[in-house]
């Protein structure tokens, strides 16, 4: 339920920002262009019409000059005009509900090189691999005779400033771990990014990572986030995602220097972004680099084609990205550039993810997006520990608290729930019919007791419509 801050197609042809032109920008930059001006890395998912000069003018066909009468223009006509001040967060004031847009650059955002692969592509692991000895392999033997799998995801737990809360998380994620219901239990954790805060420095993991994880028994997958990519704006030469391939795509599972005196492997993904290989279900990582609203190169964006159109159909196919497609946050509103590398791939391959699992804004929402005449849930997880939450935007309909279910017919998408003032956890379940989803609030660090179910819900794999929930439930 709305807390105290709280489907049609989903390929409008036009205006897809949620409210408003939010879909052109709102970050005063002079390039508000999807390649978030950086024409060698990133891919342009706006199209047609005429492409605009630096002053705002249609350029002509020929010879890519403006279009003149032979009149003489005057100076002022000819200058640029200056960009506008910046005084804070557009999204503070904008004026209008943004749930999905085009963001624009910014001078300490810029897109980085991505690290070379640990593994040869495709850049698939199977949980066979990891899952390999003592319990773990009962474990694995037990998911596939009961034809259940657990498992927790939650992004955004860099514990930066105040541990206690990342502590509280873990402790509700280890408690989860006990079910006396051996097919209950969870199987292992995927990250969606920001393991680290600020800049992904190998001198970070240990306090933010290692030492909060290291009485949590189960493996932890991960795709980076901006703060695993961003780097040092001192001028260190470390390379962006140097730490995070070192932690979590080692060549081989060994205890690094980053761990200190903990008793976790380095996980052994092939890549920043990969496919994780499960009994019942297939997730497709991604790693949307550092500017926001997300950004991939021409690699990526040809990968991630190629791992949809060639998943396995007959298990659930779960796609994750650290930056959202939808989000009715006050601070980062969801990526309409990945909501069109999404669309652009589902066009291409006729493949639809069943869920998209998302962190980088610090809360809990829910929606759902139709794709194709299917109802996938869109989840962003962002609370997973980073001490301070984020906010929902102000109610469309007359302001005050945010009040859900929200249609947003522009987006083909419904806002279902959210939870903005508690730190939490996802504990999902696949079976061959069904994928359920429950977020679950952990108590601040100054009280106690056991976390609190929050939200629910679950997706019917072969109709690939929601369950209504029971009356009364």
């Amino acid at each position: 339920m709305p807390d105290d801050d709280q489907g049609q197609s989903i390929l409008p042809a036009d205006d897809q920002s949620g409210g408003g032109d939010a879909n052109q920008g709102i970050f005063p930059t002079g390039d508000q262009s999807s390649t978030g001006g950086d024409p060698n890395q990133a891919q342009q998912v706006s199209g047609g019409g005429n492409q605009m000069s630096s002053a705002g003018q249609a350029v002509a066909g020929g010879g890519g000059q403006p279009a003149s009468n032979g009149d003489e223009q005057s100076t002022a006509s000819q200058t640029p005009a200056a960009p506008a001040r910046r005084f804070g967060n557009p999204l503070a004031t904008i004026g209008h509900f943004v749930a999905n847009m085009l963001h624009g650059d910014h001078p300490n955002l810029a897109f980085q090189p991505l690290p070379k692969p640990t593994r040869p592509a495709p850049y698939h692991l199977s949980l066979d691999d990891v899952l390999n000895a003592d319990q773990h392999a009962e474990q694995l033997a037990t998911i596939r005779a009961s034809e259940r799998m657990v498992f927790h995801t939650v992004g955004d737990t860099g514990a930066i400033q105040h541990p206690l809360i990342l502590e509280g998380v873990v402790e509700a994620m280890m408690a989860d771990c006990q079910n006396s219901d051996a097919t209950a239990r969870p199987a292992f954790f995927y990250h969606l990014g920001d393991v680290v805060y600020y800049t992904g420095q190998g001198v970070d993991y240990y306090n933010q990572f290692y030492d909060p994880y290291d009485h949590y028994p189960l493996p932890i997958f991960a795709i980076p986030g901006n703060h695993d990519g961003d780097v040092d704006a001192g001028g260190d030469a470390v390379p962006s995602l140097n730490a995070f391939v070192t932690n979590f795509c080692s060549p081989t599972y060994e205890i690094t220097k980053d761990a200190g005196d903990t008793h976790r492997d380095a996980m052994t993904q092939p890549n920043v972004y990969w496919t994780l290989e499960t009994p019942l279900a297939t997730f497709i990582g991604l790693y949307t680099n550092v500017p926001e609203g997300g950004r991939l190169d021409a690699d990526q964006v040809a990968w991630f084609q190629s791992e949809l159109a060639g998943a396995p159909t007959d298990k659930a196919l779960i796609v994750a990205m650290h930056h959202p497609v939808f989000s009715a946050d006050q601070y980062h509103a969801g990526s309409k550039y990945m909501k069109q590398v999404l669309e652009d791939a589902i066009e291409k391959t006729g493949r639809v993810p069943d869920a998209v699992f998302s962190g980088h804004v610090h809360n809990y929402q829910r929606f759902t997006g139709n794709l194709n005449g299917q109802e996938v849930p869109f989840i962003v997880a962002g609370a997973g520990g980073y001490f301070s939450l984020h906010h929902m935007q102000p109610d469309p309909n007359g302001g005050g608290q945010l009040q859900v279910p929200l249609d947003l017919p522009e987006l083909g998408a419904r806002l279902e729930q959210y939870c903005a003032n508690r730190h939490g956890f996802m504990r999902v379940e696949v079976t061959p019919q069904t994928l359920t989803g429950m977020y679950y609030a952990v108590a601040d660090s100054h009280e106690s007791g056991p976390a609190q179910l929050v939200d629910s819900f679950t997706l019917d794999l072969k109709t690939h419509q929601l369950i209504p929930a029971a009356s009364g439930a």
